[in-house]
C-alpha cells in the first residue's frame, strides 16, 4: 500500500463494482476562456463515464452496487427526481450485473409536459427495462425511502433479493466514496501534468460528490479550495449537509474527517428560480460552453455549475487555473426541451 492509499483508510477493501474504464481526462478549454475572461479553464469530463449515456454517479454506483452483489441481491431499487441522472444509472449499472431495478420517481419540478415526463432520463429508463413506480412529494427524503422499503418488502415476499439504495440522511453514504476515489484520480492526473489548480468547481446536490471529492482532497494533503454550486438548497442548509457527510464518510473508511468547516464553501447565487429551473445566467452559461467548445450541460446541475464556474473564473486573475467537475446529465437535455428551445431558439413554435 503506497502513502496516497493509506491516507484514504479501508477505501480499498470496500466492495466495488467495476463499470466503467478510468481515469476520465481533465480538458483545457482556452476558446471558452477566452470568451469568459479571468482565469484559465480547465474540466474533469465525469460526463465521458461511458455507460448508458455516462455520468459522474456510476462512480457512486461502484460502491453501491458493489455491496449489492456481495450480499447476493437480484433487484436493485433507488428513488429520485423525474428526470434524476442517478436513477437512470442506477438501471444501468443493475442490468450490466444482471439484476432488475425498481425506479421511484418523486415528483420535485412542477412540470408536466410530454418531454419531461416522457423523453430524456425516463426514456432510458423505460429502454433499460426498470420498473417505475412514483412519488407524490419532492421534498421529503425520508418518505420517499419509506415508500422505496414497501416495495422493497413486497419483492422480497415474492422471493427476490432487493438492495435499496437511500436517499435521505442517516444511512452510509457509501456513494460518497466514489469521489474519494475521483480525488486520489484527479490528484494523481495533476502530479503527471504538473497542474495545480487555484479553485475547483462542482455541483452540490445530494452532497455526495461535494463532501467525497473535498474529504479526499484533504486527506491526501490537497488543500485547493473547493466550492459547491447549489443546485436544489440554500447554501445555509447544504453547508451542515456536507459537513454531516464527510463525518460519515470518515466513519466508513475508519479514519477522522480531515474536513474542517471552514472548507466547505457553497454558493446559491445560481440555484433560482429553484432545483430544475432555469435562469437567463444558466443559459447563458449553457450556450457558451457549447458554441465555444462543443460542451453541452444540462438544465439543473451541470449548466448551473457552469455559471457559477465562469462568474468564479471572470473575478479570477489571468494567470489562474480553475478546475470544473462536470458531472454530466445529458439525457435531460431533451427532456427539458422546451426550456431549452425558449433560451435558444426563441421563434421555434
Amino acid at each position: 500500500m503506497n502513502k496516497m492509499d493509506k491516507a484514504l483508510g479501508k477505501l480499498d477493501e470496500l466492495p466495488r463494482a467495476g463499470l466503467w474504464a478510468q481515469p476520465t481526462i481533465i480538458e483545457e478549454l482556452p476558446r471558452l476562456a477566452e470568451a469568459n475572461g479571468g482565469a484559465r479553464l480547465f474540466m474533469k469530463r465525469d460526463d465521458m463515464t461511458g455507460l448508458a449515456f455516462g455520468g459522474n454517479k456510476i462512480r457512486q454506483l461502484e460502491f453501491y452496487l458493489g455491496e449489492a452483489v456481495a450480499e447476493g441481491a437480484d433487484v436493485v431499487l433507488i428513488t429520485g427526481a423525474v428526470q434524476s441522472n442517478f436513477v437512470r444509472m442506477a438501471a444501468a449499472g443493475a442490468r450490466k450485473l444482471g439484476m432488475d431495478c425498481h425506479i421511484q420517481l418523486e415528483e420535485r419540478v412542477s412540470k408536466n409536459d410530454p418531454a419531461y415526463r416522457n423523453s430524456g432520463n425516463v426514456l432510458i429508463d423505460r429502454l433499460l427495462g426498470a420498473t417505475l413506480h412514483s412519488y407524490p412529494h419532492g421534498e421529503d427524503e425520508a418518505g420517499a425511502d419509506r415508500a422505496l422499503h414497501a416495495i422493497a418488502d413486497d419483492l422480497k415476499a415474492k422471493g427476490s433479493k432487493p438492495y435499496v439504495i437511500h436517499l435521505s440522511p442517516g444511512h452510509p453514504p457509501l456513494g460518497a466514496l466514489g469521489y474519494v476515489v475521483a480525488a486520489r484520480e484527479i490528484v494523481s492526473q495533476c502530479a503527471d501534468e504538473k497542474l495545480v489548480f487555484d479553485e475547483i468547481v462542482v455541483a452540490s446536490g445530494s452532497g455526495a460528490t461535494h463532501a467525497g471529492l473535498l474529504f479526499g482532497l484533504r486527506a491526501l494533503g490537497d488543500q485547493v479550495p473547493v466550492t459547491g454550486i447549489c443546485v436544489r438548497r440554500p447554501a445555509d442548509v447544504q453547508k451542515g449537509r456536507i459537513v454531516e457527510r464527510c463525518t460519515e464518510i470518515g466513519e466508513i473508511l475508519g479514519i477522522p474527517s480531515p474536513v474542517v468547516e471552514d472548507d466547505v464553501v457553497v454558493l446559491d447565487e445560481f440555484l433560482a428560480p429553484g432545483y430544475g429551473r432555469m435562469s437567463q445566467k444558466v443559459a447563458d452559461a449553457m450556450g457558451l460552453a457549447a458554441r465555444q467548445e462543443a460542451v453541452i450541460t444540462d438544465p439543473v446541475y451541470t449548466a448551473k455549475t457552469l455559471a457559477g464556474f465562469l462568474a468564479r473564473a471572470r473575478d479570477a486573475a489571468p494567470t489562474s487555473k480553475m478546475l470544473m467537475i462536470h458531472t454530466g446529465g445529458m439525457p435531460a437535455v431533451f427532456a427539458y426541451e422546451k426550456d431549452v428551445a425558449a433560451a435558444f431558439l426563441p421563434d421555434a413554435g
